[in-house]
């Protein structure tokens, strides 16, 4: 986690000039739209909370908006702007906890496609700014713990984002896009100093999303 700055830098700096080294297209493809899915959504703890468990953890939402730009020939820039909930659960002899963050998520990232004019795979990967606006508890704790439930004290987050998937891209009604989705968090929700109780606790995600992108037209 001490290193994690410098890989955000890095990644952005890969970003930019992957995009700057490819051959420019004869004319850019340009899409909105927006995407909704599913996501599975946990934490890393630093001293560990056993009790929590990803296969345990509910599903669920995220959504929001798309903008591609490809100027250059396998490689463009999605920029996005998200609704995320994340959190964690603990499941236990006598408990049974869940916690929710909503967050608003931007990424900026590397679109590299390949394939066929209509068919074609992707990869997306780059880095994501966020802030929780809400935090929500349900359910009973576990007694002999206290330290991950207080408020979170840095809403604040960064971090990566890097996904796969494929699309159909039509004439003349869009793009059908289905991706998953895999998000971490340099950022600790809680302090994380020397004096405090956890070296880290990062939000980590998994989403499944589907998207439909309506292509511009440019002369």
């Amino acid at each position: 986690m001490k290193h994690s700055r410098y890989i955000f830098v890095l990644i952005m700096l890969v970003v930019s000039g992957s995009m700057i080294a490819q051959p420019r297209l004869r004319r850019p493809e340009i899409y909105i739209g927006g995407h909704v899915g599913v996501m599975a959504s946990s934490m890393l703890f630093k001293p560990t909370v056993q009790a929590i468990d990803i296969a345990q953890s509910p599903l669920s939402l995220n959504g929001g908006l798309m903008f591609r730009y490809a100027g250059h020939k396998v490689c463009a820039i999605q920029v996005e702007a998200n609704y995320m909930q994340r959190g964690w659960r603990e499941v236990g002899e006598g408990y049974d906890y869940r916690r929710q963050l909503e967050y608003i998520e931007v990424p900026l990232l590397m679109h590299l496609y390949f394939g066929r004019k209509h068919f074609r795979g992707f990869l997306n990967l780059g880095p994501q700014i966020g802030y929780c606006f809400r935090d929500t508890d349900y359910g009973i704790k576990d007694t002999s713990q206290s330290h991950q439930y207080i408020p979170i004290q840095h809403p604040f987050d960064w971090g990566l984002a890097g996904g796969l998937g494929i699309y159909y891209r039509t004439n003349k009604i869009g793009l059908f896009q289905l991706e998953a989705r895999f998000n971490y968090s340099f950022g600790s929700i809680f302090d994380n100093q020397k004096t405090d109780h956890f070296e880290f606790a990062n939000p980590i995600n998994l989403s499944i999303n589907f998207a439909y992108l309506w292509e511009i037209k440019v002369k």
